[in-house]
């Protein structure tokens, strides 16, 4: 099979997980585009896809970065 790669990606408010060039949804947080991305991880492993799942670091709450 081929690989399956999910880009989590954006800023406060506005999150989306890309996938083939598409990132077509949105998420109000950095959490709910990580859990949109494992579960469709978790589909293209059983399919038997290699996968990579990439969220960068990003400025905490505060505006401070990410230790």
């Amino acid at each position: 099979m081929g690989i399956a790669k999910y880009e989590i990606f954006g800023t406060e408010g506005t999150w989306r997980v890309r996938h083939d060039g598409n990132a077509e949804n949105e998420y109000a947080t950095k959490e709910a585009a990580f859990e949109a991305a494992i579960a469709a991880a978790s589909l293209a492993l059983r399919q038997g896809h290699d996968v990579t799942v990439t969220a960068l670091s990003s400025e905490t709450t505060t505006g401070a970065p990410a230790k």
